[in-house]
């Protein structure tokens, strides 16, 4: 596994976003196995306990430095790193998780000053062909991309939030499902059912929810794909 003794030893920052670009573009082709293999990194047999591997590897192959911290991966570029499964057609597999969704204190937020705005104003994908019966150490690296969404995305994005906020301000979290937003979407982002965090309900009143965490759709991110690896 990716433990924090691994992270002493892990690449430095990249200089630039070029040499971030170019390290991406030397794993791509190669499997997992053989990737953790070179850093001398334990895989494991499944992602069942361990759902954050793949993103902690190439965190560690790549230079990544913002950790835990709420800030892109590579902080002094403003890039965040986002792993993307898909299958051999280049569908992804799953939707995309961005951050964890503030559900209170909201007054006055505005997408601009969002932290979802931030962590998504330029990503690195790396796509992992990851279908269920390849076993993770065959998983194979795709090509990798920076991207930054255009004017049309960024609008889509925003509306989204702002309908998905709204809900949250107005108390109606619990009401929150998949059918919600066009590109984003809010469920609940937690380790087991046991772990709560504070909303607020209708009435103005604090009570104990699931964390909830914003999600790129499929959709969405399938068409980003298609537009950057030309896929039919």
């Amino acid at each position: 596994m990716v433990d924090k003794k691994s992270t002493l030893a892990k690449t430095p920052p990249p200089l630039d976003e070029a040499q971030l670009l170019q390290r991406a573009q030397d794993i791509a082709g190669l499997s997992l196995g053989e990737t953790a293999s070179n850093y001398a990194i334990k895989i494991p047999d499944n992602l069942n306990k361990e759902k954050g591997w793949v993103g902690l590897l190439l965190e560690h192959v790549l230079g990544a430095s913002a950790g835990s911290r709420p800030e892109p991966d590579f902080p002094h570029l403003g890039i965040e790193l986002k792993t993307l499964p898909i299958n051999r057609q280049g569908k992804p597999l799953e939707t995309t998780f961005v951050c964890v969704a503030p559900l209170k204190n909201l007054i006055g937020a505005t997408w601009q000053n969002s932290h979802i705005r931030n962590k998504i104003a330029r990503v690195l994908w790396v796509p992992i062909i990851a279908e269920r019966e390849i076993p993770l150490a065959e998983r194979l690296i795709g090509t990798p991309f920076i991207w930054s969404p255009s004017l049309t995305e960024e609008n889509a994005m925003a509306l989204d939030w702002q309908e998905l906020t709204d809900m949250i301000v107005l108390g109606q979290v619990e009401q929150i499902n998949g059918k919600h937003g066009q590109v984003l979407q809010l469920r609940p982002k937690a380790a087991n059912s046991q772990a709560k965090t504070q909303a607020i309900d209708k009435n103005g009143k604090p009570f104990l929810t699931l964390p909830r965490g914003f999600y790129l759709k499929t959709s969405f991110t399938h068409q980003i794909l298609k537009d950057h690896l030309r896929l039919d």
